[in-house]
């Protein structure tokens, strides 16, 4: 059962939350009238061909492979091409997301962590013996909703301050600038964009930038392969053979991110 004062508690703290979302989310998101002339949208309805085409590029030994035929699929009663858009746009959006968790869940592993204090009191990022899974158990409840509240923001953001969605014709990938954006404006100001924060591929050539898209794929689904390695490894030693002892063990659940402090609080 619950206990009456900790419910009290907590049940305040979701009010708080709920409140401090709606107002940031009203003022974030409402549409702002530029001064300038918004920019011309770049209209990019990809089909299958175009699939097979890249899928060549991406790997000229596997090429295109879609044993779930996902590309001729009509997701929502859009379109093929909406759909393709929808699975481009997924899969590096996926895949950035990996490489991110691949390169922190090494960093983790290996102690490498801010050196200030994590909380008001004082207290340093957790060890937790070197196991990032672990390690996020051990943080503040506090702490896991302020990093799922950012990456809710970011998540909007992205699919609302778009010039053109990418499942209706806008091009898979693209992610809208936080800085002078024609479509909605941050009530605070933010001195980087998310995507190329320092323009360094501003004036690189349309070639470059290609290959480049090449690159982020295929280093993308190669992260998506290593992190899904080091999950399994954690939940079913000698499930991935070249990572055999290099993973310590991790009892928690996966499917359940607030369990170790939040289940916990409630019921007992």
């Amino acid at each position: 059962s619950c206990r009456p004062s900790l419910c009290d508690k907590v049940i305040t703290m979701f009010r708080t939350i709920v409140l401090a979302l709606a107002l940031v989310g009203a003022s974030a998101f409402a549409p702002v009238r530029p001064a300038a002339s918004p920019r011309a949208a770049v209209v990019v309805s990809e089909t299958k061909s175009d699939l097979v085409e890249l899928a060549g590029k991406c790997n000229p030994a596997v090429k295109f492979f879609d044993p779930l035929n996902l590309a001729e699929q009509n997701f929502w009663g859009t379109s093929e091409e909406a759909t393709i858009g929808f699975l481009r746009h997924a899969e590096i959006k996926h895949g950035r997301v990996a490489m991110a968790a691949f390169v922190g869940y090494l960093a983790g592993a290996n102690g490498i962590q801010f050196p200030w204090p994590q909380t008001l009191k004082g207290d340093m990022p957790p060890f937790a013996g070197g196991s990032p899974e672990a390690q996020w158990d051990a943080i503040p409840l506090a702490a896991k909703w302020q990093i799922i509240s950012v990456i809710a923001f970011l998540e909007l953001w992205g699919e609302c301050a778009l010039d053109t969605h990418y499942m209706k014709g806008g091009k898979p990938g693209v992610y809208p600038p936080l800085v002078n954006n024609g479509n909605m404006q941050i009530p605070h100001p933010v001195p980087l964009n998310l995507f190329d924060p320092f323009n360094l591929s501003k004036n690189a050539s349309p070639e470059k930038k290609a290959k480049g898209l090449i690159a982020e794929i295929n280093n993308g689904r190669l992260a998506m392969l290593g992190i899904f390695g080091f999950l399994a490894e954690s939940k079913v030693p000698g499930s991935v053979p070249v990572l055999v002892g290099k993973i310590p063990a991790y009892a928690g659940d996966y499917m359940a991110p607030f369990e170790s402090n939040f289940h916990t609080m409630l019921y007992h």
